[in-house]
């Protein structure tokens, strides 16, 4: 999908008319809008393969010229300027930028810019912590830095940046405090079974939880939905667990402990995607967002940031 999109960042499309094409207004809105998706499907035939909804067409206040977008499966929007008579269309990557300020009024709104986001980032953190104190934490729980990761246990990202999180905590055992929040994407068919395993551990012990977080990284490659549950068994050989009532939070759809483990992981889910989590892992960092798998060095910055802000 990134790649249609740098595709379409500032190119003007014509619609291959080579004389006189009938006019908009001779149509309605409702025709108008089908015959341009139908030409876009034309020149960009990937678009096909996905649900794109075209917004409504509006004037520009510039003679001849009209706005409009379009959407692709629900998620990304691409803006276009179009010609009344539609023989060119021009995609656009943003929205027009004003790009008249002196120096002073950048500077000016340049730091109202970084106040503006300090003061989001923090209420965005102190939101993450109150949504997320029931859940296993890893770290220092009194840390003035705490990292919240929407994660997917069979993501292979994911499994990288479990590494940097031990390096991350071994780095700042007494800075940093860390949790861990189920974000299983539907296209990976045992990272929902895990989950739900992982929050019916949770629910006995905090310990158990990390057993299965560590050996559903550390063991990836070998898993599957055949196998997922049993070596689940296996990753909590020698833990305090009673293993009869796990059993059933995991098995049992109609039990209570499994309803809460679900309800937790939908909660968690929808957090996520109201924080604009749209893949894994995505981290924040005392509510700063950090996306993918970053380096050590990307949290090392905004640990030292946020331990100065705090």
């Amino acid at each position: 999908m990134t790649r249609l999109f740098l595709l379409f960042a500032f190119v003007a499309l014509a619609f291959g008319q080579t004389a006189c094409g009938q006019a908009a207004s001779e149509s309605t809105p409702a025709e108008r809008k089908a015959r341009i998706l139908a030409n876009l499907v034309y020149e960009f035939p990937q678009l096909g393969q996905y649900r794109v909804d075209l917004g409504d067409i509006e004037p520009t206040g510039i003679d001849g010229l009209s706005k409009g977008s379009f959407t692709i499966n629900g998620q990304q929007t691409q803006q276009f300027l179009v010609t009344d008579d539609d023989t060119q269309l021009y995609m656009v990557s943003a929205d027009p930028v004003d790009v008249s300020r002196s120096a002073d009024a950048l500077a000016a709104a340049r730091m109202e810019r970084e106040e503006a986001a300090l003061t989001e980032a923090k209420e965005r953190g102190e939101r993450l912590v109150a949504a997320t104190s029931d859940l296993p934490v890893r770290g220092n729980p009194d840390a003035p830095v705490t990292i919240v990761e929407f994660s997917d246990f069979q993501c292979p990202y994911c499994s990288r940046a479990a590494g940097t999180v031990e390096q991350v905590l071994e780095k700042y055992p007494e800075d940093v405090r860390f949790v861990y929040v189920q974000f299983p994407l539907g296209n990976h068919p045992w990272a929902r079974p895990a989950s739900i395993a992982a929050l019916c551990a949770a629910q006995q012990d905090g310990d158990a939880f990390w057993a299965l977080h560590d050996g559903y990284f550390a063991n990836q490659r070998t898993l599957n939905v055949g196998n997922v549950m049993a070596q689940s068994r296996a990753y909590l050989a020698g833990s305090d667990l009673d293993m009869e009532q796990w059993a059933t939070c995991t098995e049992d759809q109609t039990a209570a402990s499994h309803q809460q483990a679900v309800a937790a992981l939908t909660e968690g889910m929808a957090l996520g995607e109201e924080l604009g989590v749209t893949g894994t892992p995505g981290f924040f960092v005392n509510g700063r967002f950090v996306n993918g798998a970053q380096p050590l060095e990307a949290f090392d910055a905004l640990i030292m940031e946020a331990k100065q802000d705090s």
